[in-house]
């Protein structure tokens, strides 16, 4: 079984002072797998994307821990963690080249000339820019800018690497190639990944678990598949796909996992994953669309 990789324990971020104190993320619990892909989902200013900046010390937490296989992190400046992001807007320097962004890093870093350069052209070759390296930012897609910016924080082997919303200003048909293209490179290279979105699509498609995140709080971990047909509230159930409730109360428990519950006056029995029900209990039951069958009577 893999050992937990990062680790998140009980952050806290708090901005402001007194009256005008703001919780943005409140008592994270995280643990995430070598070599996973976590998405960070949920509404806007639900923490997600201050989460993301904690792990990459862009802001400190107000409490809790962050670790790196088993190594505290919480305090350290960003330029000594293991971590790299992929940015929403890119950030390319626009006066240089595809290779010279790329390989910006390593010379900050003060590698060898030969070094750089068979880095640089490894992962050019890697995240399919060839014959583009002496091109300006200017001249690239949307596309192609966005695998400068993910190749310019894989060439920096990050234990972490973390993605802030990174295709959110490419057009709906390009979306969709485009993190497809992520995933296959995120597998392939193995690297443990850190992404955050609000696009309900992206986070289903690209992650190993999906975070759902509102007011600042965890609301559920799971797969994508356990996440869509086994929410553990309403806020979850709602947020996620298509759904439609109705409202109802238990009028008697069947077995474990069902009951029978009135909704308008009309009784059903219903399968539910709780099994801790009550009689007269008020209950929303969830309905999703691919689920109703029509009969013709």
């Amino acid at each position: 079984m893999k050992q937990d990789y990062l680790v998140l324990e009980k952050l806290t971020k708090v901005f402001g002072s007194g009256k005008n104190t703001v919780t943005a993320v409140d008592n994270v619990n995280l643990q995430v797998k070598k070599g996973e892909l976590i998405t960070l989902l949920g509404p806007s200013g639900c923490g997600k994307t201050t989460t993301l900046r904690m792990i990459a010390g862009f802001e400190f937490p107000t409490t809790g821990k962050i670790f790196i296989e088993d190594k505290e992190i919480s305090m350290i400046p960003p330029n000594q963690r293991p971590t790299t992001m992929v940015f929403q807007n890119y950030a390319l320097f626009p006066h240089m080249t595809v290779f010279e962004n790329i390989a910006y890093g390593l010379k900050i870093h003060r590698e060898a000339a030969k070094n750089i350069r068979e880095k640089t052209e490894k992962i050019i070759s890697l995240v399919g820019l060839e014959g583009l390296s002496e091109r300006s930012p200017a001249h690239l897609s949307g596309g192609q800018q966005q695998r400068v910016s993910l190749a310019r924080s894989l060439i920096m082997e990050p234990k972490v690497l973390l993605l802030d919303e990174p295709l959110s200003n490419l057009d709906a048909k390009l979306r969709v190639s485009t993190r497809l293209e992520i995933r296959k490179l995120q597998q392939r290279v193995g690297i443990t990944s850190v992404y955050v979105t609000h696009d309900q699509e992206e986070a289903m498609t690209l992650s190993d678990r999906v975070v759902i995140m509102n007011a600042g709080k965890i609301q559920q971990i799971g797969t994508p598949q356990e996440i869509y047909a086994h929410p553990v509230n309403y806020f979850v159930a709602d947020f996620i796909g298509k759904a439609n409730f109705l409202e109802g109360r238990v009028v008697g428990m069947i077995s474990k996992n069902k009951v029978e519950v009135e909704v308008k006056s009309k009784k059903y029995e219903v399968f539910t994953l709780k099994d801790s029900f009550s009689e007269g209990e008020k209950i929303f039951l969830l309905i999703r669309p691919e689920s109703v069958e029509l009969e013709v009577k």
